[in-house]
């Protein structure tokens, strides 16, 4: 038998490795960009940073330090320097694909930090498995900008799973969804008409302001947000505002609100300020045909005829008056049970044709009352459609 020399016996005693096999290593040095393992091979292992991690920017200093064990994956046995290449992040992904299809079975709860944002959605890592979530599966509502999502940890299902393809894709929305209903549900049982609930504005439009309180929305609709005219809500709220309000309706999961408090109803002792004989001043706030609306105090609107505007013949009283106008009138009429207040200048003009007012009064109220009802009914109809 002939005796073996001393580098023959040197090359023995290292083990042999193969392409692909799971190795056992001791990191002997580590630097930004690659981690040095003596993996008990004739030539130490090198493991560089884009085979530890998917994960942009890591230095891996960071990550470990010499004496640490790790376990790899080699990739090839001999490169042209002599050593041998290893991977963390291909070893991590077999296993890590086991789990995300162990996840996708059980529609489990993922929760991962936000790697990157794409132009289409959102790049997330587990156990080196890249996770990507649509942008239209991000949220349950429409999302412009989803930078504020950079680095943050959120929670997803995986709903999409197909390794051959290397396709993993989260849902994200669905869990809102759950989560939103749950919190409606629980609202809905808690609530009741006329209680009073506070949130934060959520969406202002032309018709009214959706309002979080808390689970669900509720709708402040124009109409609602004041005694007075609103002539366009978006002068009033604006996103994020908090506002206090009363659930005025509850159909289904429909929630109506108002801010029109009893306590603050102006037609509360009107039929003092504003009984028949008394002198007022209001602003000319629209006008038609037949007279025009005086606003004496927001909430409270009175109707200035056209036959009361002046002793004179008009037309219509756009000839003599504008919106916005201020006008001093007597009160001739107050009608407590529908809210109708007649207004008359002509009154104030002098006592010499006072007698022939009162007759012209006495024959024209009727008829203008119920004009000026049926047509304010008939514009208010139309402004709430």
């Amino acid at each position: 038998m002939s005796e073996l020399t001393f580098e023959q016996m040197l090359e023995e005693s290292f083990k042999t490795i193969h392409t692909g096999e799971v190795v056992e290593g001791t990191v002997i040095d580590v630097k930004p960009e690659e981690i040095i393992l003596n993996i008990g091979y004739k030539s130490d292992g090198i493991l560089t940073k884009n085979e530890y991690t998917n994960e942009p920017n890591v230095d891996l200093t960071t990550i470990a330090k010499p004496g640490d064990v790790m376990e790899v994956k080699v990739l090839k046995v001999n490169d042209s320097e002599g050593q041998v290449l290893l991977t963390y992040k291909r070893l991590a992904a077999d296993r890590g694909n086991k789990r995300i299809e162990e996840a996708f079975n059980n529609k489990e709860v993922l929760t991962a930090r936000v790697a990157q944002v794409l132009g289409g959605g959102l790049s997330v890592i587990i156990d080196e498995i890249r996770i990507f979530i649509p942008a239209s599966l991000v949220s349950d509502v429409y999302e412009k900008d989803l930078n504020k999502y950079a680095g943050q940890e959120i929670q997803f299902v995986i709903s999409e799973y197909n390794p051959k393809r290397r396709r993993y894709i989260g849902d994200r929305k669905q869990l809102l969804v759950a989560e939103k209903a749950e919190l409606q549900k629980k609202l809905l049982e808690s609530i009741h008409v006329g209680d009073v609930v506070e949130g934060a504005v959520k969406n202002v439009t032309d018709f009214g302001a959706f309002i979080d309180i808390g689970g669900a929305d509720g709708l402040l609709h124009i109409s609602e947000m004041s005694w007075g005219r609103v002539e366009n809500p978006r002068k009033l709220f604006k996103v994020g505002d908090q506002v206090k309000a009363f659930i005025k309706d509850i159909s289904g999961t429909k929630i109506a609100l108002s801010l029109k408090f009893e306590d603050a109803n102006p037609w509360k002792g009107a039929e003092e300020k504003y009984a028949s004989g008394n002198e007022v001043t209001g602003r000319v706030a629209r006008m038609t045909d037949f007279g025009a609306f005086v606003e004496l105090e927001p909430g409270v609107d009175a109707l200035l005829h056209v036959s009361q505007i002046s002793k004179e013949h008009i037309e219509k009283p756009s000839d003599v008056l504008k919106v916005g106008d201020e006008v001093t009138a007597k009160v001739v009429d107050f009608n407590s049970e529908d809210k109708k207040i007649s207004l008359s200048i002509k009154a104030l003009m002098g006592a010499e044709n006072l007698q022939d007012t009162e007759k012209e009064d006495s024959v024209e109220n009727g008829a203008v009352e119920s004009e000026a009802v049926s047509a304010e009914e008939s514009a208010e109809a139309s402004e709430e459609k």
